[in-house]
């Protein structure tokens, strides 16, 4: 992997994906700054490696700038901005607006203000990636989990605006997934389920999507691209 000096921003490193992510990203001798919106035992384990942990709340207009300014105390450069907080809300009657807009404002408002406003910390790097972490369901939609998928297929869209309006000087790039990790409590029908819906059937785990972070950041001839990352769900 290409190294630079200036610190990647990796957003929802406390658990599961984005905590392995930035453990990987520590151990290639990267410098990492990560947000955290719980005290998880995660968010410890990445603070004794040596990375900088920052709480963010992305809910909000406020709070979003909030956070980029505190950033902006903790270093004056960046090699990488990876979006991976991401939070998935019922949307139950009644409160469906209250659901849909803090979806909007994790997945779309907080890339956007972000990738806006440190661009210029990008500009001190050379490579400089920004990386969107999206979700295979943006591919069909969801008549189910309307919100959520709207939301993320804006992060997809951003990410072609943002790879048109930062080239040459910064490549942007998306992933999308579909399952990566079970929960423990999902039950085997469920398992089944679901490992039915891709033509690999299997649960990767959360390296593949760390794989496809590698190759976004080591590839000087991408930009404008957004990696399905689904076990062959296309193809079933």
């Amino acid at each position: 992997m290409t190294t630079s000096s200036a610190p990647i921003l990796i957003t929802g490193a406390g658990q599961r994906v984005g905590l392995h992510c930035t453990q990987r990203l520590l151990e290639d001798g990267h410098r990492v700054i990560f947000t955290y919106r719980s005290e998880r035992p995660g968010v410890q384990a990445l603070r004794d490696l040596g990375a900088i942990g920052v709480f963010a709340d992305f809910s909000s207009e406020a709070t979003i700038l909030a956070f980029i300014t505190e950033l902006k105390t903790r270093t004056d450069s960046l090699r990488a901005i990876i979006h991976n907080a991401s939070e998935w809300l019922e949307e139950t009657p009644g409160g469906e607006a209250e659901a849909f807009t803090r979806m909007v404002n994790i997945h779309m408002l907080a890339p956007y203000l972000i990738n806006l406003h440190c661009a210029e910390l990008l500009q001190h790097s050379n490579p400089a990636d920004i990386i969107h972490i999206s979700d295979d369901v943006t591919r069909k939609g969801s008549s189910k989990h309307i919100g959520y998928c709207a939301s993320k297929a804006g992060l997809d869209s951003l990410t072609l605006s943002f790879a048109a309006r930062y080239a040459p000087a910064i490549k942007v790039n998306g992933i999308a997934p579909a399952l990566l990790l079970f929960n423990p409590d999902d039950d085997a029908a469920y398992r089944a389920k679901a490992l039915a819906k891709s033509a690999l059937g299997i649960e990767p785990g959360s390296d593949v999507i760390y794989q496809s972070l590698r190759y976004l950041l080591d590839n000087p001839y991408v930009t404008g691209t957004t990696l399905t990352v689904n076990g062959g769900r296309h193809v079933k």
